[in-house]
């Protein structure tokens, strides 16, 4: 709702998914199973709400110790010990609810609210009450009598528990919630992948589907998932183009590549598509653009070798705006990556962007389709923001037609590139397979490797070499 008052998680990216945060006097559900960061997420909207007026009251029912919640707090950034006692309340309610069992919960509540009239109650866990109930009707009784407290007096709650998706279709306080945020692992062979959904936000707009997140010192790090842009009804197309820094290549392309065009390069092992790439950059960077080269297999020292051998000096093209981004293989999240990079883009003002392979995305990624959604938005968002691109793809056959087979890399993405060059070891050869809107050349050039980089043979040089080939 236009104007309705927000209450911040603590997290600007968990905000933007939430169109702004949790409406303020909501009661709200947050669920995962053990180990998912369901309580760090509430902890830290703990402490970036408390402040100066009304205190904030956490309440520790039947999960963790107090003591050892608080201990393991104080590993995070966001905690702040000066809170504690005053703006932040802990209370352990966990020995009312075992002697006086789930009708003690409303005894408590109605005193913490009547000593200290706190802005926001979190009870964490609140799945554990479940035990505590003699029945389901003295359940939905006391859910009953505690939803009607809690909304007289208006203040925002947030109900933490261990509950799994069957628990959210037949348990009653999922009924009576006004938000619903899960938390979720997906546990991999060299590491977990956690999300974040928001499965209900009553009278809010948010971003669906699922959400990465990391935990670390400062709490969860979210990356919101890429959604493609919305295109305007009218905008002006670019009518420039974007010189490759591949000799004798932009001519073949009539003129070079469109701003705002993505470029698949394609070809097996050794064929000179890194060197492509770094090429692409470097000629943004003398030309003064901002420009990111993304790289998930050589490692820095590798690419930073690969630079000095093309005659750039490293520090020098950082300093003029050449970004690089390395990922190891072995630890790549595909969602991590394409955010981080998504971000870079904007705050850089990024002009040129090559993604050095895909391939490693495709093995990183625990859902394909997901990354294909991921590639397909950031490509859109590329062409509205006329960012050149460029796509790495390795191939394992010997001609073209293997690019393009149904279960190859390059035929799940060729549709949303506007150009495709094919490299091939064999003769040493480069052939522009597609070039959208652009009067290409149809045929494979040779080409060469030197110290300067990827080189086309034309004309009476490539008829020289043809000859002194065949003699």
């Amino acid at each position: 709702m236009t104007g309705q008052e927000r209450v911040s998680t603590g997290n600007p990216q968990a905000d933007e998914i939430l169109g702004g945060g949790f409406p303020a006097n909501s009661i709200n559900i947050v669920m995962g199973q053990p180990g998912t960061g369901k309580s760090v997420f509430a902890e830290q909207i703990v402490f970036k709400n408390a402040g100066e007026g009304r205190p904030i009251l956490y309440l520790a029912t039947l999960s963790e110790p107090l003591a050892k919640m608080v201990g393991y707090l104080q590993r995070f950034a966001f905690f702040d010990e000066e809170k504690i006692g005053k703006s932040v309340l802990f209370e352990d309610i966990g020995p009312q609810l075992v002697e006086g069992g789930i009708g003690a919960l409303l005894a408590c509540v109605e005193k913490a609210i009547q000593a200290t009239a706190p802005k926001i109650i979190v009870i964490d866990s609140f799945r554990a009450l479940h035990d505590l109930s003699l029945s389901a009707l003295e359940l939905r009784k006391v859910l009953y009598e505690l939803t009607g407290l809690l909304t007289a007096f208006r203040t925002t709650v947030f109900l933490v528990g261990e509950y799994t998706e069957e628990d959210a279709r037949r348990l009653p306080e999922f009924a009576v919630a006004d938000g619903i945020v899960q938390f979720l692992r997906n546990p991999l062979s060299t590491r977990d992948e956690r999300f974040l959904r928001v499965l209900k936000l009553r009278g809010s707009g948010y971003l669906e589907g699922l959400h990465a997140f990391r935990i670390g010192a400062g709490g969860l790090e979210i990356f919101p998932r890429l959604v493609s842009p919305e295109l305007p009804e009218t905008y002006t197309i670019l009518e420039e183009r974007a010189a490759t820094g591949i000799e004798g290549l932009d001519p073949l392309l009539g003129g070079g590549l469109w701003r705002g065009s993505t470029t698949l390069v394609a070809g097996p092992t050794g064929a000179g598509k890194t060197t492509a790439g770094l090429q692409f950059v470097l000629e943004g960077v003398r030309k003064g653009e901002a420009c990111v080269y993304a790289n998930f297999q050589e490692n820095p020292m590798q690419l930073a070798r690969a630079l000095r051998g093309l005659g750039a000096d490293v520090e020098e093209a950082k300093r003029r705006g050449l970004h690089l981004m390395y990922e190891s293989p072995v630890e790549l999240q595909v969602d991590r990556l394409i955010v981080s990079l998504f971000r870079r883009m904007k705050s850089a003002q990024i002009r040129r962007v090559v993604i050095d392979a895909v391939g490693e995305l495709i093995n990183a990624a625990s859902d394909p389709q997901r990354l294909h959604d991921y590639l397909y938005a950031l490509v859109q968002h590329f062409t509205v923001r006329g960012v050149t691109s460029m796509l790495v793809v390795e191939t394992t056959g010997t001609g073209p037609e293997s690019l393009f087979s149904a279960d190859s890399i390059g035929g799940r993405f060729s549709y949303m590139s506007d150009n495709i060059i094919v490299l091939s070891t064999a003769s040493r050869r480069l052939a522009i397979v597609k070039a959208r809107a652009s009067a290409h050349d149809l045929q494979a050039h040779e080409m060469e490797i030197t110290s300067h980089g990827l080189r086309i043979k034309v004309g009476a040089d490539a008829t020289q070499s043809s000859l002194a080939s065949a003699g």
